[in-house]
């Protein structure tokens, strides 16, 4: 994972969720769907500062070396760990 990358993450949270975001660790995630792999990658864990509800955020990108497609999720409930922010991606249809 290259520096880049993190950045281009932490910027999404400032966009998507106008807060700032330090980069905490690396989680890999599998998710099935009826026995099926709908979903596999590492979702990047990061610590919030000046949201106002959570202290927490899950992000990914679908192309790393464009650095495009950027999800960015707060930890706020259901979304409460990386597996759980990636089933809410795909529930509101975006990977």
């Amino acid at each position: 994972m290259s520096d880049l990358y993190v950045q281009h993450l932490a910027r999404a949270f400032r966009q998507l969720h106008d807060c700032e975001a330090e980069h905490l660790e690396t989680v890999p995630v599998v998710e099935h769907v009826h026995g099926r792999k709908v979903w596999e990658g590492n979702v990047e864990v990061f610590k919030l500062k000046g949201h106002p509800k959570a202290t927490r955020g899950y992000a990914w990108a679908g192309d790393k070396k464009k650095g495009s497609d950027a999800v960015a999720m707060v930890e706020v409930s259901p979304v409460v760990s990386p597996k759980t922010a990636v089933q809410a991606a795909i529930a509101a249809g975006g990977k």
